[in-house]
């Protein structure tokens, strides 16, 4: 005999329920604003990157992160000079490095300066315009991504209102008493 009323509600819960799971995936997938999001941040690490390489690392200045620069490299310097002389040759350095970086720098420093950030004007510049084309094409494929989840929702919607009606045609079928 065919299937009970009960389990035919069953299944239709059963596949509006895996559809409306798929449909969620897939949202999370082609989500413009999570396309958006996940690019921008792609973007910004590229950018930072590249800033890095061109800036250098930020230094710490003022007299609480060289006191604790200080503190932090005696206690190291302490420790690696029990076991290893090259241990102690590299906190040498280290300290060597921090009061290097507290005496201010000459004016020949200050030039080089200059002629590195000069230098890596253009890297600036181009890096802008990579992060302009990069927003651009975000902005064409957020568009094609948000057709795409409309044109599958739709297709989605059809699919369940079609096993529906069928569904609920077999359970009139099947009902005692009607032919």
């Amino acid at each position: 005999m065919g299937q009970s009323t009960e389990e035919l509600t069953t299944q239709i819960a059963d596949t509006r329920e895996s559809l409306a799971s798929d449909l969620d995936a897939l949202q999370d997938k082609v989500s413009p604003s999570a396309i958006v999001e996940r690019r921008k941040v792609a973007a910004r690490r590229r950018v930072s990157s590249v800033k890095g390489k061109i800036m250098g690392n930020g230094h710490h200045t003022g007299t609480d992160s060289v006191t604790g620069l200080a503190s932090s490299t005696k206690s190291s310097a302490t420790d690696a000079l029990e076991g290893s002389p090259l241990a102690a040759g590299l906190v040498a350095f280290g300290a060597g490095l921090v009061i290097a970086a507290l005496i201010p720098a000459t004016d020949a420093e200050q030039r080089a300066s200059q002629k590195v950030v000069d230098a890596a004007q253009p890297l600036v510049e181009e890096a802008k315009s990579m992060g302009q084309e990069v927003g651009s094409n975000l902005k064409d494929s957020a568009a094609d991504a948000a057709q795409q989840v409309k044109d599958t929702a739709q297709d989605s919607a059809e699919r369940v209102k079609d096993e529906g009606k069928t569904s609920a045609q077999n359970v009139k079928s099947e009902a005692p008493g009607q032919s």
